[in-house]
């Protein structure tokens, strides 16, 4: 727990960071119909278990064109 505590300044940011990916990547997922790979489950599985990385991927190959 010491070390949590110590480090605490450290892993704030990046847990802001990754809530903000997450929600801003499920908002973009539920809106848009239009994925260049995969569906909307297996993106949303992506997003949701594959913390910071799962986001990433999705607004570089996933996300489809916009309407």
């Amino acid at each position: 727990m010491k070390v949590l505590l110590e480090n605490l300044p450290l892993l704030l940011p990046l847990i802001i960071i990754e809530l903000v990916l997450m929600t801003v990547a499920l908002v973009h997922i539920s809106r848009h119909p239009n994925y260049r790979f995969g569906n909307r489950v297996i993106w949303i599985l992506a997003v949701v278990f594959i913390q910071i990385i799962g986001p990433v991927v999705y607004f570089l190959f996933g996300k489809g064109e916009e309407e």
